[in-house]
């Protein structure tokens, strides 16, 4: 497959959307839909699959003047994309990363967990992931069968619009889901809403949770098959991943316990055809939209250095893990400096590599020598431990399209995490096999030449949730993770900097959810802030 065409036509439908979605309204939906996408669009066949890109692209680009523009009012590029804005909040609330530049608006919060709800990163999250429910939503009134039979859409290429129907209702069901996971709640709105200034009723993580389920099933079968979709589309295996996540999270999110249904949909999508890449590490690189690692990342977030470009997560990380002395930029495909310290790890997460047979393992890509563990101070740069995971170079060690904004793909889904998380359900009551649990670890430790496989009864929850660490670190699962390992909130668990503390303190279990934006709630006045904020 041509990736960089669909990268092009990602961009082309993204300017179309974005035209009409640029809002100072953090809970709405597009204006007028005759200026959204109009009758002349639609007339070549073509468009109805351009039209479902622009929906795919929300989740990459933020404007349509480059890198740096911004669709929402108020929020600049880098605050308001989609998976810089997931990524920052599971992974600087927890014990994986620190962002050094604590003058950056909202990170000091994020760092210290102590955000309120006029953090412009959640604010911004807020908006970016409301604003793929609007497309999503707009999409599909525009290919509703009256709109089809208003233009005379022949039957061959209303079976194309229904794939491209389920997919646009997966990435509704997607956002959704962050909603649920990050604020607990979210203005609710479908393509049956009113067009327009329409204040949307408030969904709780149950009403919410029952929808996602609800869609995901209905339109599963209407799906392309795993690995048979074009790259970055979802096909039937993101779909059945978005439902294991639910379901693994669900004693969480609805105190139900659905460890059994995620079990069974990690081993759909395990024997699916899916398979790990033979080298770890070319997960992360510039070209892992490509074969092998095109066979394990499920559903990605695309980036490129010259046809999407965007701030999003991986040119995030693969400049923010430069070291301020070491200036080693180049190792990765940047700059030699990149962003000269940005991100470093907690001492904590440093001690999980160190201190569990890790150090063997392609995963631990630390950088230790020259630096104490410990960040003393979030400002001295030099302090505190770096790693060396993700890269703009090439799988074969050749240069990204450019030299800043990379060309290495965000894995949203990966296979791996399939394999942990039916180890985990399994464990927690969910059915399954033992031994097929204990090979599915063991199948990651060899992948990554680690000589310590795991026996059948040293195969514990503590053991899964260093392991989910070690194979997903800065992959934005890991505060989800630690909530669900009732490790986040209180003092089970303390980190560095968790609460604003060097040392790490307790901090409150409201701070399991995020609170709804101010901004939000003052656009919609059916929306209730959360408790405690």
């Amino acid at each position: 497959m041509n990736t960089l065409l669909i990268k092009r036509i990602w961009v082309l439908a993204g300017v179309l959307l974005f035209l009409v979605g640029c809002t100072n309204d953090l809970d709405v939906e597009p204006g007028d839909p005759e200026a959204f996408l109009d009758t002349d669009f639609y007339a070549d066949p073509a468009s109805y699959r351009s039209g479902l890109a622009g929906v795919y692209g929300n989740l990459s680009l933020t404007g349509t003047d480059g890198a740096g523009s911004s669709n929402i009012q108020g929020l600049d590029a880098g605050t308001s994309q989609y998976g810089r804005g997931w990524w920052n909040l599971q992974e600087l609330t927890s014990d994986e990363a620190i962002w050094s530049w604590e003058n950056d608006p909202g990170l000091r919060e994020l760092n210290r967990n102590t955000w309120n709800a006029d953090n412009v990163v959640l604010r911004g999250m807020f908006g970016r992931v409301m604003t793929s429910v609007s497309f999503a939503n707009e999409y599909l009134r525009q290919t509703s069968d009256a709109a089809l039979d208003g233009r005379g859409v022949d039957a061959s290429l209303r079976a194309d619009i229904a794939e491209y129907r389920a997919e646009a209702r997966f990435l509704r069901a997607l956002a959704y889901y962050h909603m649920v996971d990050l604020f607990g709640k979210a203005p609710f709105v479908t393509e049956n809403d009113p067009v327009g200034a329409f204040q949307a009723p408030e969904y709780n993580r149950e009403r919410l949770f029952e929808f996602i389920e609800s869609e995901l099933l209905e339109i599963i079968p209407q799906m392309v098959d795993p690995l048979q979709n074009e790259y970055a589309r979802a096909d039937k295996a993101a779909a059945w991943m978005l439902l294991a996540k639910l379901y693994l999270n669900a004693e969480v999110y609805v105190n139900q316990d659905r460890y059994a249904d995620c079990l069974q949909y990690c081993q759909q999508i395990i024997n699916s055809g899916y398979e790990l890449t033979p080298n770890y590490l070319n997960n992360f690189k510039a070209d892992n939209n490509d074969q092998p690692a095109r066979n394990e990342i499920i559903f990605p977030i695309i980036s490129d250095g010259v046809t999407t470009q965007n701030f999003g997560p991986t040119t995030v990380m693969v400049n923010g893990q430069v070291g301020s002395q070491e200036a080693n930029g180049g190792n990765f495909g940047v700059n030699a400096g990149g962003w000269s310290g940005a991100l470093r790890v907690p001492a904590e997460f440093s001690e999980t590599f160190q201190n569990g047979n890790y150090n063997i393992d392609v995963r631990n890509t630390l950088i230790t020598e020259d630096r104490i563990i410990n960040i003393p101070d979030v400002s001295q740069r030099d302090t505190g431990f770096i790693i060396a995971k993700w890269s703009n170079l090439t799988s074969d060690g050749q240069p990204g399209s450019a030299i800043e904004i990379v060309d290495t793909d965000f894995p949203m889904f990966r296979l791996a995490d399939a394999y942990l998380m039916y180890a985990e359900a399994h464990l927690r009551g969910g059915g399954g096999d033992l031994g097929t649990a204990v090979g599915y670890v063991n199948d990651l430790r060899a992948r990554a030449g680690n000589p310590n496989a795991v026996a059948a009864n040293r195969l514990t929850l503590d053991l899964i949730l260093n392991e989910r660490l070690v194979e997903l670190y800065w992959e934005a699962h890991r505060r989800q993770d630690l909530i669900r390992f009732g490790r986040y909130t209180g003092g089970t668990y303390n980190w560095s900097w968790k609460g604003g503390s060097a040392n790490g303190i307790a901090i409150d279990a409201t701070r399991d959810v995020f609170p709804i934006p101010a901004a939000s709630l003052a656009a919609n006045p059916n929306l209730t802030q959360n408790p405690g904020y």
